[in-house]
């Protein structure tokens, strides 16, 4: 099986809630990991391509505050 990693940037303001979201969810075959950085985290999401491209949109949708 193949297997894909998508980062996002996600700002300091918002890492908490997205976190918080992620760890309440049931992610499947989609890992998720966060690496902190100086003004926010990087949120890698790894898992089959379809699957990590999809959270990966989220993600970025979410951020720009568009509502899924």
């Amino acid at each position: 099986m193949s297997e894909a990693t998508y980062v996002a940037f996600v700002p300091k303001a918002k890492r908490a809630r997205l976190r918080a979201l992620l760890q309440t969810e049931d992610m499947g075959e989609l890992a998720w990991r966060e690496r902190k950085r100086l003004f926010g985290s990087d949120f890698y999401f790894s898992g089959p391509p379809t699957l990590a491209r999809q959270a990966h949109a989220y993600v970025t949708n979410w951020l720009n505050g568009h509502s899924l």
